[in-house]
């Protein structure tokens, strides 16, 4: 079908983007002119693509459609028209023109909320529910029939932008491509508009103070951030950035509110305003109409601080920052230092501007957009600038929950972990994370989009910086109980293994580490000498610079200390983003990143699902290297878009089919005991567990006897006594009863287990399957959990059964039990995976380095190698 796009903005965009992906044929983009010299976002993804763009400034004069406008459309010959936030007014002819007239985007679930102004007043009246309708324009823009509707719950705390960059711009351009092939396909449906509920409202943003505290709150959230809700404080207004406040109010000093039904409270934590039935709520931050801002708590001391003296340093910094004010302020003559950077002329883009290009030119100092409208004189610029870079701001307490588990009150993050600070999601959107002994709710945990630091790390004395590191180390082991509790109450790890192996071996891990820090070192490299000079060759290894860490959920410690502790000793930063449904050991180990000195943004701590903040870890072009552990699928999906963001480094430790090879002159007692602990250590969930043992046949029986699983106690993993803990999650547990399913059906024999133990929580019982045929399903694809998988092979048959161990495209690990070294060496010289263990199994170090062949990644963990994989080597030739 031919698709006119009538559109802007990166909406608009992403839903041409996805329709050409669909296959849908795009013969015109019609979007506003540039702007400052830059185009929309939809007219450059267009022009890139090679597709018509029209940029029309308007469509009608005086009420008339404009005839060339109308003669330029109608040439393209569209037989759809799809609107992705249009402001503009399209006449009627152009609408009802293509053969299927067109359709139009609208932030409201039609008809409630009609107007520009929709998606305020949802936030505004309080509603429970928000939306959006895809409906067929007609002559009252948002009156037409509905084609597609699609909800959502309103959280509390939800603004304009939560509720926008949540559901409403994402569900919303799927729910356009979606309609675009209800109609391809004759399907779509035109319900028409009931008058019922129909609302439309004017809007103001004077906050109405005499209601109740719950109103108030809706209002202010449901106005954009710009200009944003106001009231009248001491004779001037002022603009209100609000938290909802609940719980005991601070002591603090009285403040008269015009119209409000008791006076205000400025405490150490903001302004507590008043509603008319006695609810507080506070205020972070008070802007004045100028754009000045000051935080609220402040309100009564914003003009008593000291003024710095500078030393001659400083002063030249501030002579370059003047240049960048004079740089943005080119209307202004002379930038003194009582030119006000609001009053000159400046918006909001301006604010983005200079905050990076301080930052680019004074590496080091960690500016936000909020310090410009804190200070927006020149002179309190600096003034300020210069408290940020000699570290005078005061460092905010972090605050963490307490709960009670297993008789220790544990501290326990729940927030994103971000420039050093514990705080809520941008878009106030959290999910619970569960405890898979009992499947109850841990706590509920911050639901993150996106965010990313650069700081001094990287230029930091190596000694230094392997102190903090070994400090870090440290604290970990101080905590390690703490930890290991942490950990096994939120991946379900027994906590003696956790405590010996996710925490004991994460501490190891910093440790090694740190020690490299002060041995990264280059070459010198001899080089042709081109005579009468003489030249010097050498290399430095750098840092790459921002790096981000997606790590699995069956060891989320461990994971977390295997990549961002190479990461951080070789002077990167680093994002991470655990796995969704194991978040707190991870949000643990930055509360104690705090504790250590780790400098803010270092390392930031993102909860969230994979397809949102691993996607857009993947995707972000400031981001110059990503680690990953997980499954291969994810594997090449990140790649990919790694490689077509920025072409940033990857790192990919992946999915696996470990064999072990046992043959019949092994030490059986060992050989026993390994295997079994090759299937069932950390309950299977282990990435290279052992995924076929091939047994020789004439000890095959005999083996299969003395796998004593029954012995083996399954129960709550914080039971010191327990083996066996629950699988991590549900869903988990759910593929995995399918998995044996599927084994039986298939023919292979179920000497044990295959089914969930019955009782509450997440727990499966320890499996074996024998007489595996090669063709199976449970032989070539991993279980990732407690089920053995055995196979016989012929007496003396080394090279067929090596030819099966490596007929699979996964090569992590692999294993072989046997008393004949030769035998051994022979094996593991031609055992195609990334590690070999010979009479052993599980048995990886810090100093070892841990990686796979094919499709089970590329790149390496521990040891050196690990360390290479996040620096760049510079070669320098200097000519004397």
């Amino acid at each position: 079908m031919k698709l006119a796009i009538i559109g802007q903005s990166l909406f608009g965009q992403e839903v041409y983007s996805n329709l050409r992906k669909q296959g849908h044929r795009v013969v015109g983009v019609f979007t506003v002119p540039d702007k400052d010299g830059k185009a929309d976002p939809l007219a450059v993804a267009a022009e890139k693509d090679g597709t018509p763009v029209f940029k029309f400034p308007r469509w009608r004069v005086k009420g008339n459609p404009i005839p060339e406008v109308v003669d330029a459309y109608k040439a393209v010959g569209a037989e759809l028209n799809v609107m992705p936030f249009c402001s503009q007014f399209i006449p009627m002819n152009i609408i009802d023109h293509p053969k299927h007239g067109s359709i139009i985007y609208h932030p409201s679930i039609l008809p409630l909320h009609r107007g520009a102004s929709a998606i305020n007043w949802t936030l505004i009246h309080g509603d429970k529910k928000a939306g959006f309708t895809v409906f067929w324009a007609d002559d009252g823009l948002d009156t037409g029939p509905i084609l597609l509707q699609r909800e959502c719950a309103v959280e509390p705390n939800d603004t304009v932008d939560t509720l926008y960059n949540r559901f409403l711009f994402p569900e919303g351009i799927k729910a356009m491509v979606e309609s675009v092939q209800l109609i391809a396909d004759g399907k779509a449906p035109r319900v028409p508009q009931t008058e019922e509920g129909a609302s439309y409202e004017g809007h103001s943003e004077e906050v109405n103070l005499a209601q109740p505290a719950e109103a108030i709150h809706n209002w202010i959230r449901g106005h954009d951030k710009v200009p944003g809700a106001w009231t009248v404080i001491d004779g001037q207004v002022r603009f209100l950035e609000l938290h909802w406040k609940s719980g005991q109010v601070p002591a603090g000093q009285p403040l008269e509110i015009d119209g409000a039904s008791q006076p205000g409270l400025v405490t150490k934590n903001g302004l507590v305003l008043y509603g008319a039935d006695g609810k507080a709520l506070l205020v972070k931050n008070l802007q004045f109409e100028d754009g000045k801002m000051i935080p609220a708590s402040k309100y009564f001391s914003s003009g008593e601080s000291t003024s710095l003296d500078l030393t001659d340093d400083e002063k030249k910094m501030a002579e370059e920052i003047r240049s960048i004010w004079k740089g943005i302020l080119s209307n202004v003559p002379a930038i003194e230092d009582t030119t006000d950077f609001f009053k000159s002329g400046a918006a909001s883009m301006d604010v983005v501007r200079l905050v990076e290009e301080v930052k680019q030119k004074c590496a080091g100092v960690q500016l936000q957009n909020e310090d410009v409208y804190m200070a927006t004189t020149f002179q309190d610029f600096i003034q300020m600038f210069v408290r940020k870079l000699r570290g005078e701001d005061q460092e905010e307490e972090l605050v963490v929950d307490y709960v009670k588990v297993n008789n220790m009150t544990v501290k326990m993050p729940y927030q994103c972990f971000i420039n050093g600070k514990f705080e809520d999601a941008e878009n106030g959107k959290s999910y619970d994370t569960i405890n898979p002994t009992d499947g109850s709710v841990i706590c509920k945990v911050s639901y993150a989009s996106e965010a990313y630091e650069i700081g001094p790390w990287g230029r930091m004395n190596p000694r230094d910086r392997g102190s903090l590191l070994y400090r870090l180390a440290d604290l970990m082991e101080e905590h390690q109980e703490e930890l290991a509790t942490i950990e096994s109450i939120d991946s379900g790890a027994v906590y003696t293994l956790a405590l010996k192996t996710h925490v004991g071996m994460s501490i190891q891990t910093f440790r090694y580490f740190a020690g490299w820090c002060d041995k990264i070192q280059g070459k010198t490299i001899p080089i042709n000498q081109a005579r009468p000079n003489r030249n010097l060759t050498f290399t430095k290894k750098e840092p790459l610079g921002v790096c981000a860490i997606v790590i699995p959920w069956n060891y989320p410690l461990m994971m977390l200390a295997w990549k961002s502790a190479a990461c951080l000793a070789a002077g990167n930063t680093l994002v991470l983003k655990p796995a969704q449904v194991t978040p707190l050991t991870a949000l643990k180990f930055a509360e104690l990143s705090v504790k250590a000195g780790i400098p803010k943004g270092v390392i930031n701590i993102l909860p969230g699902s994979g397809g949102m903040v691993g996607q857009r870890l993947s995707d972000h072009p400031d981001i110059r290297k990503l680690g990953f552990t997980g499954s291969t699928p994810i594997g090449k999906q990140i790649m990919k878009s790694c490689a077509l963001s920025n072409l940033k480094k990857v790192s990919l430790e992946l999915g696996g089919k470990s064999p072990l090879i046992i043959f019949s002159d092994c030490d059986m007692d060992k050989a026993v005991r390994m295997g079994m602990s090759s299937v069932y250590f950390n309950k299977g969930e282990n990435c290279i567990a052992a995924g076929r043992l091939f047994v020789e046949e004439s000890i095959h029986d005999e083996y299969i006897s003395r796998v004593e699983i029954k012995k083996m106690k399954i129960g709550d993993p914080l039971d010191r006594s327990t083996d066996h803990g629950p699988q991590n999650h549900k869903a988990h547990l759910d593929k995995l009863l399918e998995y044996c399913e599927v084994g039986v059906k298939e023919g292979a024999t179920l000497v044990y287990g295959g089914r969930q133990v019955d009782r509450p929580g997440f727990f499966m019982e320890p499996t074996v399957f024998t007489d595996v045929e090669d063709h199976m399903f449970i032989a070539k694809e991993e279980s990732f959990g407690p089920v053995m998988v055995v196979s016989k092979f012929k007496d003396g048959d080394v090279d067929g059964v090596l030819q099966r161990a490596n007929d699979t495209e996964y090569g992590l690990a692999s294993g072989v039990f046997t008393r004949d070294i030769n035998k051994a060496m022979y094996v593991s010289e031609r055992l195609e995976a990334g590690t070999v263990f010979v009479n052993t199994y599980n048995k990886t170090d810090v100093a070892s380095p841990f990686g796979g062949f094919k499709q089970s990644g590329f790149g390496k963990d521990l040891g050196e190698d690990a360390l290479m994989e996040y620096l760049k080597t510079k070669a320098v030739t200097v000519e004397y």
